[in-house]
């Protein structure tokens, strides 16, 4: 047993411990009323940092809910690394759904139930604990940033300014996240490529008010129904996306990346049978990895209209809303993609309605590159604590700040994720499996050994 391995297995219950009093905070950042406990989750955060061994740490203000900084540096000379991580967690909705309190987490079959267990309280975490072990086994190779903030789940929108104000304190080498995924538990990845994201709502208006259906139905135009339509029409028989211009700036890879893509296991029928669904859809032309990785998608992610309460209520609803995501890939501009929708929605609607669109966050696309320092160490690292070496791929999932963080820090990042697909993130009964929190941070300090060591290397 190593000596990371050993300090894990003598703390592991209080690292428990600690993680669910963290995750016992309902840190919704979309809700109003969850303010307060966005506060507290990363005043914990800060106290979390100071605990672990940073030589200081603070709570940084922004026009919406704060951040918190932490660092420890040993030699000004060395590398510095920033950890980045989200305090903030989805809605909970449909509660119905969910086997146990989603703020009340419950280890069953090997696996932490709650909202954030994953996504991102316990993988980041795992970063706080893995700097704690390497300040106690006095192994810490460089220096460490930490910046945890409280609003990734609604497109981060007041982080940029946070970065410009506070750049010179924020200086680093390298960006370190666990906020992706691995293919599987035997199948061990490193995230090179991230989607971007487009998010508006639509409102569409019929009449004045809601009418009786019996009487008004079949004159009078009914928004859920054109609402309906309009989306389904977003979509031509081959599922390409049919806002004109929105292909525009997507850049086809050449065939001998999607053969590397390829390399990566995918059982369609296991996916499938994962998922419950008897036939998968999407862009014809493209693989299920393909079409989640390297091409476009747009989903409707909620609509709504009308009554939906129990029992009947004959009404013809006044208004129907939907709300959308579009997942670009790298050169979409998420902006130009926003207002392609919006002037292409707002045109087609008929004149029996009125169509408003609102569009609420969105952020760039990321891809980095395989060959770079910290790239090599976080696959040594894998391999190491894995025993296989680890997949390059690209995930369908935005981290908006990403490409910000180069934009504007001039650094890389490494997306170094501990999740899995069966973990449920942003569903109800989200997981995180034991075993992947304590790998990661056994990884973790791995990362940091051969990261100083290759960049030692390439100075000789």
């Amino acid at each position: 047993m190593t000596y990371i391995q050993e300090y894990i297995q003598k703390h592991k219950d209080r690292f428990l411990n600690e993680l669910f009093d963290l995750i016992r905070i309902p840190s919704v950042s979309s809700e109003a009323k969850h303010k307060p406990d966005m506060l507290r989750a990363v005043e914990y955060w800060k106290n979390t940092m100071l605990e672990a061994g940073c030589d200081r740490a603070e709570i940084l203000q922004t026009k919406g809910n704060p951040a918190a900084f932490g660092e420890k540096i040993i030699d000004p000379t060395l590398p510095t690394v920033l950890v980045y991580g989200h305090a903030d967690v989805m809605p909970v909705d449909p509660l119905n759904l969910w086997t146990t309190p989603p703020f009340e987490p419950e280890i069953r079959d090997g696996k932490i139930y709650a909202r954030g267990a994953d996504d991102d309280k316990g993988q980041a975490f795992m970063h706080a604990k893995a700097f704690e072990l390497m300040v106690n086994t006095d192994t810490l190779p460089c220096n460490v940033k930490f910046i945890i903030e409280g609003e990734e789940e609604i497109g981060s929108p007041n982080l940029r300014d946070l970065l410009i104000e506070h750049k010179e304190k924020l200086k680093a080498d390298v960006i370190l996240v666990s906020d992706t995924g691995m293919i599987a538990t035997n199948i061990p990845s490193i995230t090179a490529g991230l989607r971007g994201l487009s998010y508006v709502e639509v409102e569409v208006t019929g009449p004045n008010r809601d009418l009786h259906s019996g009487i008004f139905g079949g004159a009078v135009a009914n928004p859920v129904n054109i609402l309906a339509k309009m989306i389904a029409d977003l979509h031509d028989e081959n599922g390409h996306i049919t806002i004109p211009g929105f292909y525009n700036d997507v850049v086809e890879i050449s065939d001998n990346e999607r053969r590397k893509m390829a390399e990566a296991p995918f059982n369609e029928a296991e996916y499938k049978n994962a998922l419950n669904v008897k036939e998968l859809s999407g862009e014809k032309g493209y693989t299920a990895p393909e079409r989640t990785g390297i091409r476009p998608a747009l989903d409707v992610n909620g609509i709504w209209g009308g009554y939906t309460g129990e029992g009947a209520k004959t009404v013809l609803p006044s208004k129907a809303y939907a709300k959308i995501s579009m997942r670009l890939v790298p050169n979409q501009d998420n902006k130009k993609i926003s207002e392609l929708f919006k002037a292409y929605f707002e045109r087609v609607s008929p004149k029996s309605v009125s169509v408003n669109v609102k569009i609420l966050h969105g952020g760039q696309g990321y891809v980095s590159p395989i060959d770079t320092p910290e790239y090599q160490a976080a696959e040594r690292a894998i391999e190491e604590t894995f025993g296989r070496k680890p997949v390059p791929t690209r995930s369908g999932g935005s981290i908006p700040i990403i490409s910000t963080f180069e934009e504007i820090l001039g650094i890389k990042t490494i997306l170094m994720g501990f999740g899995l697909e069966s973990n449920a993130i942003h569903s109800p009964n989200e997981n995180f499996p034991l075993e992947m929190f304590f790998k990661g941070i056994e990884t973790i300090p791995l990362f940091y050994k051969y990261y100083v060591e290759i960049i030692k290397s390439q100075k000789v």
